[in-house]
């Protein structure tokens, strides 16, 4: 079920990646108020990993991730990663209790599905791909494709309003 759409934003993703130098993938971004491009990836691959690990017992908590520091600090990491996420993310869908923190008393659940929450997380992951787009502008030289970033409702909006 990770179809076409998030295996292709995982490799646009994954493109970016090898394009950058270590040292601009762990450099601090004053656009992005100190954080690193290598900062926003992990965070996006540590929500599919959290979806992954919670799979098997049916509750997943986004709150618990292992906020890894060699995903964000290495690059090889990043993308042996990212390929690991994409090796394993086809499952079956099945019903999920998320559940979240908003405090230290306040823990909610949710009913949800497998597939609702690759879809949430491969939209979390393009709206960390545009800031991570606006890191690369100001760090670097490399281009990046025009849809880098961009939901794909936005791509097939504009393309219908060009016509």
């Amino acid at each position: 079920m990770a179809g076409i759409v998030l295996k292709r934003v995982f490799e646009d993703l994954k493109g970016v990646l090898l394009q950058l130098t270590s040292d601009e993938y762990f450099k601090e971004s004053s656009n992005l108020f100190g954080a690193t491009i290598g900062q926003h990836v992990r965070h996006s691959l540590e929500m599919f990993q959290c979806l992954m690990q919670g799979y098997e017992g049916g509750i997943v908590n986004y709150d618990d991730r292992k906020r890894d520091k060699a995903i964000e600090a290495d690059l090889t990491v990043a993308l042996n990663t990212l390929q690991d996420i994409l090796d394993s993310i086809d499952l079956q869908d099945k019903n999920l209790i998320i559940q979240a923190r908003f405090g230290a008393d306040d823990l909610m659940q949710v009913k949800s599905s497998y597939y609702r929450e690759l879809i949430y997380n491969m939209e979390h992951t393009i709206h960390h791909m545009a800031l991570i787009r606006v890191g690369i502008r100001e760090l670097t030289d490399i281009s990046v494709p025009a849809e880098f970033g961009v939901a794909p409702s936005t791509v097939q909006y504009k393309k219908q309003c060009a016509q």
